[in-house]
């Protein structure tokens, strides 16, 4: 399964942090650090449904990259959004459908963490970024 060093980094430090507070603190730390989107560019069009929160994802590829920019009024799913960033953005466009990013999910433990409402939100921005970079292929 193809992954980024970012996506590695991550859950290097997800297996270092102790507990489950430890790493929910940790990713809204990811969150804040992400670069917020323009408001601009929320709109429906960018807007993912399934989400209970808002969430915006919108493509940036250039050549065979993926790469998106996301946003989210929520601050856990902003951290959620930045660990999926890590694990797509710089795969090739035609390798984004390969990755199982259930199984990659599952090895940071928010598989077990995250309530019913946010998994499904999770999904959504899963099947959004497949979408996308099908669409670019």
């Amino acid at each position: 399964m193809p992954t980024t060093q970012a996506f590695e980094d991550i859950a290097e430090t997800f297996e270092f942090l102790d507990d489950w507070e430890e790493r929910y603190r940790h990713l809204i730390e990811l969150g804040r650090a992400m670069p917020a989107m323009e408001p601009a560019l929320q709109v429906p069009a960018t807007k993912v449904d399934g989400c209970a929160s808002q969430v915006w994802i919108m493509p940036r590829i250039e050549g065979p990259t993926f790469d998106f920019q996301g946003d989210s009024d929520a601050v856990i799913v902003r951290g959620l959004i930045a660990v999926l960033h890590a694990l797509y953005s710089g795969l090739p466009v035609s390798q984004v459908g390969d990755v199982d990013a259930q199984a990659a999910l599952a090895r940071l433990g928010l598989d077990e963490h995250l309530s019913a409402q946010r998994s499904n939100g999770l999904r959504a921005m899963i099947a959004r970024i497949r979408q996308l970079a099908a669409d670019a292929g």
